[in-house]
């Protein structure tokens, strides 16, 4: 019989779980990791010679015509009055007053299905179980002891066994089902492009040799076929469990969506679902999981797993719009169904954070060993800044005296402490020095300290006062210090510290200038990670500032597309530089207006800032006022921005000139298929602007690499020139011509970062010598 294989801790936490959802002082999870493996350590040592700390089961039972092995570790096994006892160690961040009088059932099942292992393999009559539960903060302890024969251990597990037979007997039929389509399943498209199959390969091979593969693959090769194709079929051949496509962007993830579906039409049977976040997802205005804020959230384990089974029998792909159907039909909160529902799938496609980001990271799959998962990760690019940021916290004084003016005389505890809060903030003031910022390697330990004494304080409060109206606003400083807290458990010399005191506000940043130490943690909990873009240069740069050490594997896939579709043009006698840029504004819009002009079709020009941009705008509209113009806003809403982009369509009587910036939304991840754009012009190398945050950066990679102002500055630059220019020449058959516009594009330093097929340029000196070649450039391809 084929093996069944779970933990015991899954095992009774899936089949158990009941009453109501919560969530804002822990969740249900109420075991804080490192905290609580500390106190195991501790408790076991202080238990004596004759308790055995972590006794590790794997146990082997039928029931019906199923193989169960159940494994788990038991984390003490002692004897008392002549009897075994089995310890299960529970710490708990909430006051031990507000558990149960006997316990919770869940940890009682745990401890249970141990000592029936104990008893089957030592012949025992009867065995004890023993629940210790300890505070974190306080150390108190309570521990309650059950006897249980093993009949009465045997009856127990053996109907916990019934109880997952049909979910047993569901996941052994699919896996079959699945490796059969993934075994009998070829390529779904008739023929490979150019460089496909190479790229397709290098991800089997990696995935195979447990590797990381850094790739960069330009537009047109399929890079999101070419990775979830081998990684599938690495799947039916055993090699990996579960698949994470992990975007940076809703466009990417419905990529990956749209690639399953086109091998599905070829047979495949494949579980997948796309993640969308608690905030977009929830049915309420303000995700906040109690039962007085969502009626959803009462009873809510009661029903949940009936939506599962439902869901998971009636189809192979569950989208936002499926999961809300299922969540409205069984009234369970739809991001938890979602996380549950995603453990019974094969690939997973979602945001960034839920592998890398210490908060948002999925604990059910990342918190402990090592997987056997493939992580294909897309758009690798934007990860350098998202892990900076994801690794970076800050707290600001203005927000706790906000708080405290707000709700701090409606009840004194918590006004008492924003009150200690806002003092701790203010005493880091004369730290600021003179210029009012200052930066140190190191954390104000008394600071640090009156966080913490905050933290437990708040925690107490929040979880004697679930009910309370003030918990909705407590909450969000409450996590802001929680975060805070955990990032300086993980500061290290790729941190500093800034502090900022202007006027009556206090601001302390625990800056991550380098996050690949964190990002190769987690890339470490799967097989094989694969990362990719079409701008992932240079190469060796990326695999340093993500984490993917001396072993990494590098790919460089040449562009199919025919070189002649692309009229690449350089106007390298203007300088975009900052100091130069008013001086030369006149001919730049001079420059973006003719070859607007000269096209045949829409165009956008794009700039390394608003400011510059709207300057120019204004120029080209005075000096071309035949032109239809259109401009990207600031912080433009969702209607706004696909409002832009249905401007730019094929049947325009009158071709459209767009102004965007570098870098923006609308520079990169987004496709304009057929003749929606034809041409773009990239005014300088996209430098990042000079500020604190760039300069810090520009000093660590300095020291760290040697190089610190490419790294800081002209490697992130010229990736936003690539991401521009690449929203042009989508397919095989579209055609379109960029104009890069700075002398620095001349500058050995910058022309090595080109892509191989820029290698036919051609220099413009002035309007009319752009003309000419777009004329003849056109004229070829009508």
């Amino acid at each position: 019989m084929e093996e069944i294989r779970l933990s015991a801790r899954r095992l009774v936490e899936f089949l158990l779980r009941s009453g109501n959802l919560e969530s804002g002082s822990g969740g249900n999870a109420l075991e804080k990791a490192a905290e609580g493996a500390k106190i195991h350590r501790r408790l076991q040592k202080e238990a004596g010679e004759g308790y055995q700390a972590e006794v590790f089961f794997s146990h082997q039972e039928n029931w019906e015509e199923l193989c169960f092995r159940v494994e788990g570790r038991a984390d003490g096994i002692f004897e008392e009055n002549g009897l075994p006892v089995v310890d299960e160690i529970k710490t708990l961040s909430m006051p031990l007053a507000s558990l149960p009088p006997d316990g919770v059932e869940v940890h009682w099942a745990q401890a249970m299905c141990y000592a029936h292992f104990y008893a089957v393999s030592r012949e025992c009559d009867s065995v004890s179980v023993r629940l210790t539960y300890c505070q974190t903060e306080t150390q108190e302890l309570r521990r309650l002891t059950r006897t249980f024969s093993a009949a009465q251990l045997s009856d127990f597990y053996q109907e916990l066994l019934a109880q997952y037979a049909p979910w047993a007997r569901f996941r052994m039929e699919w896996d079959q089902l699945r490796k059969e389509t993934i075994q009998s399943m070829s390529f779904p498209f008739a023929e490979y492009r150019k460089g496909q199959r190479a790229l397709a390969a290098a991800v089997y091979r990696a995935i195979r040799d447990e590797k990381r593969l850094f790739c960069q693959a330009p537009t047109g090769v399929g890079k999101t076929i070419s990775t979830l194709f081998p990684s599938i079929k690495a799947m039916g051949e055993e090699l990996t469990s579960r698949i994470f496509y992990l975007t940076a962007k809703t466009v990417t993830r419905q990529a990956a969506a749209d690639a399953l579906t086109v091998m599905r039409q070829k047979g495949l049977r494949l579980k997948s679902i796309v993640l969308t976040a608690k905030e977009k997802i929830c049915c309420q205005e303000s995700p906040e999981c109690t039962p007085d804020s969502c009626p959803r959230t009462a009873g809510h384990f009661d029903r949940v797993n009936k939506a599962l089974y439902e869901l998971l029998t009636q189809t192979d792909h569950f989208d936002r719009e499926k999961l809300e159907r299922a969540a409205e039909l069984h009234q369970v909160c739809p991001f938890e169904l979602s996380l549950d529902l995603s453990e019974w799938c094969d690939t997973v496609i979602c945001d960034y954070n839920y592998l890398f980001d210490p908060v948002a990271s999925l604990k059910r799959y990342f918190a402990e060993e090592k997987t056997n998962f493939t992580f294909l990760i897309d758009e690798a690019h934007n990860l350098p800044e998202r892990g900076r940021d994801m690794y970076t916290a800050e707290l600001c004084k203005s927000n706790v005296l906000a708080l405290k003016k707000e709700i701090g005389k409606q009840e004194k505890t918590i006004g008492k402490m924003l009150a200690s809060l806002n003092t701790a903030m203010l005493a880091l003031r004369p730290l600021c020095g003179e210029t009012g910022q200052a930066e140190s390697a190191e954390i104000p330990q008394e600071f640090l300290r009156a966080l913490h004494r905050f933290s437990v304080r708040c925690e107490e409060w929040l979880e004697m006062h679930r009910e309370h109206p003030l918990r909705r606003q407590l909450l969000p400083l409450w996590f802001d210090v929680r975060f805070f807290l955990r990032i300086s458990e993980l500061y290290g010399p790729e941190y500093i510290t800034q502090l900022q005191h202007r006027k009556s506000e206090v601001m302390i940043r625990l800056f991550c200038r380098d996050s690949a130490r964190f990002l190769d943690e987690s890339m470490s909990k799967g097989r094989a990670s694969i990362l990719f873009s079409a701008t992932l240069s240079p190469l060796p740069y990326f695999v340093s500032v993500l984490g993917g050490g001396d072993d990494a594997r590098t790919l460089s896939v040449p562009s199919p597309f025919p070189k002649e579709n692309l009229l690449l043009l350089l106007a390298d006698q203007i300088s975009t530089r900052y100091v130069d840029r008013q001086r030369s504004l006149p001919e730049v819009a001079q420059m973006i207006g003719t070859f607007a002009k000269a096209g045949k079709g829409n165009c956008i020009a794009y700039f390394p800032s608003y400011q510059y941009m709207e300057q120019a705008k204004s120029l080209v509209e005075e000096k071309f006022p035949d032109l239809q113009i259109v401009c990207q806003g600031r912080n433009m809403e969702e209607r706004e921005r696909e409002s832009f982009l249905s401007l730019f369509s094929e049947e325009n009587s009158k071709a459209l000139l767009g102004f965007c910036v570098m870098g923006g939304i609308f520079s990169e991840g987004i496709d304009f298929y057929g003749d929606r754009l034809v041409g773009a012009v990239i005014v300088g190398v996209g430098l990042p602007q000079v500020n604190q945050r760039q300069e810090l950066l520009r000093e660590y990679y300095e020291q760290e690499r040697g190089d610190g102002f490419s790294f800081a500055y002209r490697f992130p630059g010229m990736n936003k020139v690539m991401q521009a220019a690449g929203r042009v020449i989508r397919s095989e058959t579209e055609k379109g011509a960029v104009l890069l516009i700075d002398s620095r594009f001349s500058q050995p330093n910058y022309r090595c970062l080109f892509p191989p097929h820029w290698d036919m340029l051609h220099r413009v000196r002035k309007a009319e010598e752009m003309v000419l070649l777009l004329q003849e450039f056109w004229a070829e391809k009508t």
